[in-house]
Parts: C-alpha cells; sequence; structure tokens
C-alpha cells in the first residue's frame, strides 16, 4: 500500500507562475544560476541556490546561505508572489518535451514509508549533499523541491488523472526557456481526491527514480521532528514530503554517457586489441546504440561501435548485467584504470539530453582522449534493481524533463 496525500500548497499567483518556476538546485552551479536569475527577482533560485544574493565568495554551505533562502521565501510570501492554499489538495502536473507529454500526480509522499522501504530507491546518497538538503529543508522548514517518484500503472490513476485533464482548464500553462512546457492543474474536488488516494492504497511500490537527496533529507528532517515532539500523532506535515508522483509508461530515461581523458598508457591498436577480448568491434560508424549491450566509442574523430560478447557479463545479476556495468566491469576498470568512477577525476558524465555532438565536441576539444556512448536503462531494470536492494552503478540514469522548482511548495507545519 502506497500513500499519496493532499496538502496545503504554497505556490505562486498564476500571474507570476512561469518567472518563480525555476530549473532544480541540483542541475545547476552558482555561477550558472546568477545568471540565469539575472533580472528576475521572482525566480525561485533565490530561495534554491540563494548564494546568488550573497558576495559570491560565500561559502555554499555558510549559515547564511541557508538564512537567506528563508528570508526569500518569507518575501515571497509577504509580498504576494506565492500564497497557501485555504484546503488540502493535489494537483497534477504536466510536461511536454519534443511533442512528447508525461503526466503526474503532485502530491506527498510518506516518511514512514520510505524508512519501510515501501518507497524504494537506487542509489547511495552523499553525507555531504543529504546535510546540505537537511538544512535547506530545515531553516525554510518546507519542501522547496519535489522527489521524482515512479510506480507501476494503475489503471485506476490513469483514468482520473486523463478525465480531469480533459474537462479542466490548467492553473498553470507555459513554456520555459529550454522549450518544455509545464501544465498545472488543481484537484479542488475532494471525491476526485479521494479517488485517487484510495487508488494509491493498491499501489504496492513506489520507486524514487530522482531525488535521493531529497528524500533522504526529507526522511530524517522527519525524524527530528518528530523525536523533538512528545504528542507525535503521525499525521503532522513533517511526516511526509513534497513528490510527483508519474506513472512508469509515462516516463523516459536517456542515456547516461562516458568520456575519459586518456587511455591509460596504452597505445590505441593495443588498447583496441583489448577491447576485442570482450566485445565485438564494428567500424560502421555508427555512434548512438539502439539495441541494449551494445555501446558507441568515439576517438580520433572515429565513431566505433562495440557488442558485448555472450559470457562476459552475469545475465541473471540486475546490476552487473546492466549496460553501464558491463562497459565499467569489462573495459572502464580493467582497461582504461577507472576504478571508481564516483572519484576518478579522469571520467565525466555527459547526459543523453546534450547529444552525441557534445561527445564529439569535447574529445575533438583534446581535454578527452575517448568517449562512450551507452543504451539507456530502463524502468524495469531501475524496478528490479531496487526491488532486490541493490544499487544502480554511479550517473546510470538521466530523466528529462526536469521537475521545475517553485510551482508547489509544501510546509512542515
Amino acid at each position: 500500500m502506497s500513500t499519496i496525500r493532499a496538502f496545503r500548497a504554497i505556490r505562486p499567483k498564476k500571474e507570476f507562475a512561469a518567472k518563480v518556476a525555476s530549473r532544480p538546485y541540483d542541475v545547476i552551479n552558482s555561477e550558472e544560476a546568477r545568471t540565469e536569475a539575472g533580472g528576475n527577482p521572482y525566480s525561485f533560485l533565490h530561495v534554491v541556490k540563494s548564494e546568488i544574493d550573497l558576495p559570491e565568495d560565500t561559502d555554499i554551505h555558510d549559515d547564511l546561505v541557508y538564512q537567506k533562502a528563508r528570508q526569500n521565501l518569507d518575501k515571497f510570501i509577504s509580498d504576494g508572489i506565492l500564497f497557501r492554499e485555504e484546503k488540502p489538495m493535489l494537483y497534477i502536473y504536466s510536461q511536454t518535451m519534443n511533442g512528447r507529454t508525461q503526466y503526474g500526480l503532485v502530491g506527498c509522499a510518506s516518511v514512514g514509508e520510505y524508512e519501510n522501504n515501501i518507497i524504494r530507491k537506487h542509489e547511495f546518497t552523499r553525507k555531504d549533499k543529504e546535510d546540505d538538503r537537511c538544512r535547506h529543508v530545515e531553516t525554510c522548514n518546507a519542501n522547496t523541491g519535489p522527489v521524482f517518484l515512479t510506480y507501476r500503472d494503475n489503471d485506476s490513476v490513469n483514468d482520473t488523472v486523463s478525465n480531469w485533464v480533459k474537462n479542466n482548464a490548467p492553473e498553470y500553462s507555459f513554456t520555459a526557456d529550454d522549450s518544455v512546457r509545464h501544465e498545472v492543474w488543481v484537484i479542488n474536488c475532494s471525491e476526485t481526491i479521494n479517488e485517487i488516494t484510495g487508488a494509491f492504497k493498491k499501489v504496492p511500490l513506489l520507486y524514487v527514480a530522482d531525488g535521493h537527496h531529497r528524500s533522504a533529507s526529507a526522511a530524517r528532517v522527519g525524524r527530528i521532528k518528530r523525536d523533538a515532539n512528545k504528542s507525535h500523532t503521525g499525521s503532522e506535515e513533517y511526516n511526509f514530503y513534497l513528490a510527483v508522483f508519474f506513472p512508469a509508461s509515462h516516463l523516459m530515461i536517456m542515456d547516461y554517457n562516458r568520456i575519459v581523458t586518456d587511455l591509460n598508457g596504452m597505445p590505441k591498436e593495443a588498447f583496441l586489441n583489448a577491447v576485442s577480448e570482450k566485445f565485438e568491434i564494428m567500424k560502421n560508424g555508427i555512434s548512438k546504440p539502439s539495441q541494449p549491450k551494445t555501446f558507441g566509442m568515439y576517438m580520433d574523430g572515429e565513431w566505433i561501435q562495440l557488442k558485448v560478447k555472450k559470457g562476459t557479463y552475469p545475465e541473471d545479476d540486475p546490476v552487473n548485467s546492466l549496460d553501464v556495468a558491463i562497459l565499467q566491469n569489462n573495459l572502464l576498470g580493467p582497461l582504461l584504470g577507472i576504478g571508481d568512477p564516483r572519484t576518478d577525476n579522469r571520467i565525466d558524465f555527459v547526459g543523453g539530453i546534450r547529444g552525441m555532438k557534445e561527445l564529439e565536441h569535447r574529445v575533438n576539444s583534446g581535454k578527452y582522449k575517448i568517449a562512450f556512448s551507452t543504451y539507456p536503462v530502463s524502468l524495469k531494470e531501475l524496478m528490479n534493481v531496487s526491488d532486490a536492494g541493490m544499487t544502480m552503478p554511479p550517473k546510470s540514469t538521466w530523466f528529462e524533463p526536469k521537475l521545475r522548482s517553485g510551482l508547489l511548495i509544501h510546509s512542515l507545519e
């Protein structure tokens, strides 16, 4: 049984929505955020990347950064840019990119279900990143950015969402500067809300698609507040956190590609000979894999296709049978000496949204010697790894489009 809980959202007045909505905190650095929010006092980057309103040499983990985030959030509310709903509601959030639309429900997920593994994870979190989000949530006393959850499709939920969209106008509708269209519908009918929350009781599991640090920090803050409240009942807002719930059929995982600075001291021909022990090498100029267990490899201005040989990986292992794991275990590790891709500065990662030309550009610049394009992980594979209690290799999944921050905020009180 899974929970989706209606909540009294803090959200922008309709006329400010497009200006408030911002990219999430973790896909943009401070310099980029300053540029992106420049000239836009309404951008939610003033809350999720509040260091942009402090001197440039300010440590992003300084107490002043978190205090500034709270000040900016409070000011948005006091200035009437944001307001709080009078009663709990659910919302539908759609994103349209390249003619493809995905519809998710915005509500609150349960901290208890996260702790009890009903909400399943596929990545480790880093303590420093978790600490950062925990301090942000505690100081703002709110979840300012949603977690991206998915679940195996439920026909009842799909039908309810479809009918609401067909019969009601969106509250927000705008196209962002990256050409992605964002629309939000307010579900203000208690009967419909009850239908949805009832249907989710038949959804056995939820999966974190993106936002592991947001989930972990929300759960941590929930525990802190729970332990401090001698009158704790379990219904307090801190027991829940902001999420967008997408059915699996609506989502698309993009490839997450690799670039490496050098061939680990190997001459090119010796490297190719070593590669051929585990992979079939085809010099056909194909850059983007069209099926699993194949890879593109770019160096010296040429694309080479690799196809992994049978028997070189454990087919029944949910993790080590993934394409990104096969590439790591059969080539990046043993041949190029990339032992831990999380920490090795000889490797970098390029999300599939940037395309094959970006891989070519990085290698042609001379900073990198070789690039590898991968076939995307499937949602079924992600769920299988999560169900097995295992974790994905680092940089395995790239979801697009990204959820915008600032459209819906969850207060912890």
